[in-house]
């Protein structure tokens, strides 16, 4: 299994999501994360071992605590990724929109003028 593979396998859980949004906003220890969840400790330190072998968090030793963060890399193969894919959908909703722009004005009975060129003023 890929990288990539892993990162959305271990994303195609809602916990995991909502640790990955926790850790957005900073650094924070298992006990943080599991605070808002009525998940045990134990259940909370299994999702953060997927995120972990998926590359997209590390852990820090600092005395006892273990705090966890996003390793930025690995977000940003991901966002790489997803923008290839969203540059190629903006231009199909941008055909779309033409389209029922098109529609728009047929129904309505006013002619559709051309858009981006030059409609003879």
């Amino acid at each position: 299994m890929t990288t990539l593979d892993q990162s959305f396998a271990a994303l195609a859980d809602p916990t995991r999501r909502a640790l990955i949004a926790r850790l957005a906003e900073g650094e924070a220890t298992v006990q943080d994360l599991a605070r808002p969840f009525s998940i045990s400790q134990p259940a909370i330190s299994r999702h953060l071992k997927v995120l972990e072998d998926a590359g997209l968090i590390e852990t820090r030793i600092e005395g006892t605590a273990r705090p966890r963060r996003l390793k930025p890399e690995a977000v940003a193969e991901l966002w790489d990724f997803l923008g290839q894919y969203r540059a190629l959908w903006d231009v199909q909703f941008q055909r779309l929109d033409a389209v029922l722009d098109g529609l728009a004005a047929h129904e309505q009975g006013t002619p559709e003028k051309p858009k981006g060129g030059h409609d003879g003023e």
